[in-house]
């Protein structure tokens, strides 16, 4: 187990923080990327964010465990490594710090995710008193997800691992999901299986479907050649991700 505030020292050199103009305070949105890691599509989407009058704090997991691009692939994304239970600790830390800053709402959160940041965030949702246990965070008290009021999810992964699909949602808070009709990574099945749990538990929960998006439909310059650009569906989810965070 790690102290919370040893995990917030060791974050820091993670956060990217764009902000509106003015002294606040702003309600904030944490974005968390995928298993790649931080590529720059989360400045794109904290621009979004920052027009619509939120501070917006771009969470790199990476960095501060020194974990490489390579290793990235090699380890997170197949599973062997920093599971969406554990990464959820990533998100406690970020919202602690973020409630001692005299900028920030504390009563304003949402969480924006993209594929195993997506995943990362349901986990958070879904873990309820085994917080502690899974992110191996000692001192995270009561609710470390306290203010948190909305969450963005993107082709969220909810396959072998994730806790949403079985355990629904302890955390109650309006969620907007998004799928690709052609991900053939996350798919379509377990996310909405996940949505269905969450829903189940009491959570406000809306599912959209882009029927010809594969997973990191959004991702400009991405190499996975099983991956597709859509700059139609990108500027979709941008309008959709704009239109939760007025909404929140």
């Amino acid at each position: 187990m790690t102290a919370l505030f040893a995990v917030i020292d060791r974050l820091r050199t993670g956060f990217r923080i764009t902000r509106p103009p003015g002294d606040g305070p702003f309600p904030v949105v944490v974005l968390m990327h995928g298993c790649g890691g931080n590529k720059g599509l989360q400045d794109l989407y904290a621009q979004v964010a920052v027009d619509a009058g939120w501070a917006a704090l771009v969470l790199d997991s990476y960095a501060p465990r020194s974990i490489s691009r390579a290793a990235a692939y090699a380890t997170v994304c197949t599973g062997l490594r920093l599971q969406g239970r554990e990464r959820a600790g990533d998100l406690y830390a970020a919202l602690a710090w973020l409630r001692a800053q005299p900028w920030v709402d504390p009563d304003r959160f949402v969480a924006a995710g993209w594929s195993h940041g997506a995943w990362s965030i349901m986990d958070a949702l879904a873990s309820g008193p085994d917080a502690p246990r899974f992110s191996k965070i000692e001192g995270l008290g009561p609710d470390p997800l306290a203010g948190l009021v909305g969450a963005f999810l993107v082709y969220p992964w909810a396959g072998v691992g994730a806790l949403t699909r079985r355990r629904g949602w302890v955390k109650l808070v309006r969620a907007q999901m998004i799928l690709g009709g052609r991900d053939s990574v996350s798919g379509m099945y377990l996310p909405r299986r996940a949505a269905e749990a969450a829903r189940a538990s009491g959570a406000d929960i809306e599912v959209t479907v882009f029927p010809d998006a594969t997973h990191a439909f959004d991702e400009e310059h991405g190499v996975d050649p099983r991956f597709r650009f859509s700059p139609e569906r990108f500027a979709e989810a941008k309008a959709l991700f704009a239109a939760f965070l007025k909404g929140s």
